[in-house]
């Protein structure tokens, strides 16, 4: 998990592997939340699925941070 501090939120970048058949190579589903303070604002959802964890938190922060942008 990855966090960031941004415009008075804090974001926070999710990964969670994914693993169908022992034998398919891993994959990571992508999400993003926003929390400020400790109240949770927005949450994603399922961004989509990325070959590694860090590129799956980075599309989270990424959603978090266009989120903000436009609120």
């Amino acid at each position: 998990m990855q966090t960031e501090k941004y415009r008075g939120y804090t974001l926070w970048g999710h990964a969670i592997q994914l693993r169908e058949d022992i034998l398919q190579p891993e994959r990571f589903a992508g999400s993003g939340t926003i929390t400020r303070d400790t109240k949770v604002i927005e949450v994603s959802g399922v961004l989509g699925t990325f070959e590694t964890d860090e590129e799956a938190e980075s599309a989270g922060l990424s959603w978090c941070r266009a989120w903000v942008d436009s609120h």
